[in-house]
């Protein structure tokens, strides 16, 4: 009896995908819900997985063939004795084992030994905080390194480029990745169909860090996730498009329109090119659980386990250049959508309080808008709104 690996289902708007890598060859042993090989459309990564315990038989579809939902992958082979024959952590009872399965899952898709975490639970055992705040500082520790280094060796290694006869002035023509041609003709489709502009402000982001130092602590003990600064931004986008409705809208040829709810896009940025997952219905969120829906969204990317659903829709949209030190840009609409916010790095700087120059944490903030729909003057008071908001946390708090 042999089981055939097949193409998962495609949503109507993706004809076909191409295949990426094999994580088995034939005839290697895999586990049930074993990788075996990843699918590139133009929005996701797709992962498909063995449905049984067995061994690899046949492979039909090599890396870089173009394939269609149904297409028969490989065979597979199931066998029983596979199962007393390779460990399966994850169905482990718990009570055997001082990690849970989420855990296990978490340290096996970032690759870290669970050695290497200091447990703060009870007896010592390890929490998924405690696993998650040490892959956020190694990753950190990770960009410090590889920040500074030359940005010119590593990627002609990578690339193995061909030097000419004189050896100087390597170079080499790659296909590019079905995301990176999406995201390419997403953005040139925004700029020719859009009559796009983009206003500016700035924020004073003093009240919103004193009350993240303030209550950052209890925040993650009880939630289990890091009080950041985009739960604040989305709170405040919501309530400025609650607002300015125009702004959530969005048009339709000849017809205008308008949400009566709250999707709200977070751009990402990944080595494949940029994605924007949803976040549904968010003004139903409260500030932790857009902070964990952000959290989850993260390690979907990282794992390439994303979905169609998670990038599907969305009515506004959010981007932070200034996690990579952008100061000022002006962000590209997302289409159909007619507004995006470009957040940007904090910087202290010298303003004028009360007659008195004083340091403050201050942060541009752009508004890119499709002006067909939307007037200046609904744009300028939009970005005012999340001001406001920002500069008196209190409002997102008391909803006032």
């Amino acid at each position: 009896m042999t089981l055939k690996i097949l193409v998962p289902h495609l949503p109507e708007s993706v004809s076909d995908a191409t295949l990426m890598a094999w994580h088995k060859k034939v005839g290697d042993r895999v586990m049930k819900n074993d990788s075996l090989v990843d699918l590139e459309t133009d929005k996701v990564t797709l992962e498909v997985v063995a449905p049984e315990s067995g061994v690899l038989q046949t492979i039909f579809k090599q890396d870089g063939e173009i394939v269609v939902g149904g297409d028969v992958l490989a065979l597979l082979t199931p066998s029983e004795s596979l199962v007393n024959e390779m460990p399966m952590p994850e169905e482990h009872d718990e009570q055997e084992s001082p990690l849970t399965p989420s855990i296990r899952r978490l340290l096996r898709e970032h690759d870290v030994n669970a050695g290497e975490v200091v447990g703060t639970g009870k007896d010592g055992r390890l929490t998924k905080l405690d696993v998650s705040n040490y892959i956020e500082q190694r990753t950190l520790q990770e960009a410090q390194v590889i920040v500074p280094a030359p940005v010119v060796s590593e990627p002609m290694k990578e690339l193995e480029l061909t030097p000419p006869a004189n050896n100087l002035r390597p170079e080499q023509r790659v296909p590019m990745t079905r995301l990176r041609a999406k995201v390419a003709e997403r953005l040139l489709q925004a700029q020719q169909s859009a009559a796009m502009l983009t206003t500016f402000n700035e924020v004073n982001m003093q009240n919103v860090m004193d009350l993240r130092n303030q209550y950052k602590t209890r925040f993650e003990q009880k939630h289990a996730v890091k009080l950041g600064f985009m739960s604040f931004f989305v709170k405040a986008s919501i309530e400025a498009l609650k607002r300015f409705p125009v702004i959530n809208a969005s048009i339709d040829e000849n017809d205008i329109i308008y949400h009566g709810y709250y999707d709200i896009g977070i751009a990402v940025s990944t080595e494949k090119g940029l994605i924007v997952p949803v976040l549904r219905d968010a003004d139903q969120l409260d500030f932790a659980g857009i902070e964990q829906s952000i959290v989850d969204f993260g390690e979907k990317t990282r794992s390439g386990r994303l979905s169609y659903e998670d990038l599907k829709g969305g009515t506004f949209t959010i981007t932070n250049g200034g996690i990579f030190g952008s100061m000022l840009s002006t962000p590209i609409l997302n289409p159909p959508q007619s507004a995006i916010l470009g957040m940007h790095a904090i910087k202290e700087r010298a303003i004028v309080e009360n007659g008195q120059i004083v340091i403050r944490p201050i942060m541009y903030v752009a508004l890119s808008y499709d002006h067909r729909l939307i007037d200046g003057r609904d744009a300028v008071q939009f970005l005012v709104t999340i001001k406001e908001c920002l500069e008196s946390p209190a409002h997102l708090l008391l909803n006032i």
